[in-house]
């Protein structure tokens, strides 16, 4: 698997990114409902649970 990253404009950014409660890492956190995820880079496992859930990650 490679590197996750956030496709933005596959996020709506309108509500709670369920994924910040669901990666396991603690690797992804959003400012706001209304911004997209951010990834931390240096907790990230890249176990593939985040692209699984939302068709904004994707791994590259």
């Amino acid at each position: 698997m490679g590197t996750i990253k956030v496709e933005e404009k596959f996020c709506p950014k309108n509500h709670s990114c369920p994924t910040v409660r669901m990666c396991p890492a603690g690797a992804i956190s959003q400012k706001s409902p209304y911004s997209a995820p951010e990834i931390d880079y240096s907790k990230c496992t890249n176990c593939g649970l985040c692209t699984q859930s939302c068709y904004a990650f994707v791994s590259k």
